[in-house]
C-alpha cells in the first residue's frame, strides 16, 4: 500500500481505518469517496452476490476463496452504522481542506457523478 501511495496518481479501495494504513492514506489523499449506502442496499448487496456466486471464485476475490454465507459478515453489515461509520466520520473528520470529500448515498448518485465526470461536466459531491 505504501508503495502504491507514492506513485502520482493512485486509487485505493476499502474501509481500512486502521493507524498505519488509514493515516498513510488520508495523508496522501486529494479525493475520499464514502458510500454511505443504506442498511438495506447493503444487505441486499451482499445477499445478492452469495445467490448468485455461491460456491465459485469471483475474479476480484483470491484464488481458494468460494463466495459462502458468512454469519459474521452478515453481522458486520447489519451493524456498521451502528459501530462503523462513527469511525468513518471520525477518518473524515481527520481529512484537510483541501482534500475533498464525495458522499454517495445511493448507487445512482454514484453514477450520477461518473456520467458526469466523463462527459467534462463539473461533478460536485456533498461535504
Amino acid at each position: 500500500m505504501t508503495q502504491a501511495a507514492n506513485q502520482p496518481s493512485w486509487i485505493m479501495d476499502g474501509n481500512y481505518l486502521t493507524r498505519g494504513a488509514g493515516e498513510l492514506r488520508r495523508a496522501r489523499a486529494d479525493t475520499v469517496f464514502w458510500f454511505d449506502l443504506p442498511r438495506w442496499v447493503c444487505l441486499s448487496g451482499v445477499l445478492f452476490r452469495i445467490a448468485k456466486s455461491y460456491g465459485r471464485v469471483r475474479p476480484e476475490m483470491a484464488e481458494g476463496c468460494p463466495e459462502q454465507f458468512d454469519a459474521e459478515f452478515m453481522r458486520y453489515v447489519w451493524t456498521y452504522r451502528a459501530q462503523q461509520r462513527p469511525k468513518v466520520l471520525g477518518f473524515l473528520e481527520g481529512l484537510r481542506p483541501d482534500q475533498d470529500r464525495i458522499r454517495f448515498e445511493s448507487r445512482a448518485a454514484a453514477n450520477r457523478y461518473l456520467v458526469n465526470l466523463s462527459s467534462g461536466r463539473a461533478a460536485v459531491g456533498v461535504r
